[in-house]
């Protein structure tokens, strides 16, 4: 495994005081520079019942899976989906890679 996931509420208040915003077309990642690269998601009541929360969550961490390996430099995330009709492995795999390249975070 290439990250560890966040699961402290701590943590997570802590990425979102402090860390950095940026959006995508189907998310918002909040990041800051930590010891080693860690990951969080955080999916709303907003999104629907349970189950599906709970499909959005396997998706963005698969997303996150295959793209860590070409993140450069140690960071603590969180990704937050957008409300969105359809919620596809391929739309949070796209939008995760342009928003990490357009903030300097991959290769």
């Amino acid at each position: 495994m290439l990250y560890k996931r966040l699961k402290k509420n701590n943590d997570f208040t802590k990425l979102f005081t402090r860390g950095k915003k940026c959006f995508s077309p189907a998310l918002i990642i909040l990041y800051m520079p930590a010891k080693e690269l860690t990951f969080g998601v955080c999916v709303g009541k907003k999104h629907g019942k349970s189950v599906k929360r709970n499909r959005i969550k396997r998706l963005l961490r698969e997303a996150f899976r295959s793209e860590c390996g070409n993140i450069e430099g140690k960071y603590a995330m969180i990704l937050i989906p957008k409300q969105a009709e359809e919620y596809t492995l391929d739309r949070f795999v796209k939008s995760l890679k342009s928003a990490l390249k357009r903030e300097g975070l991959i290769r």
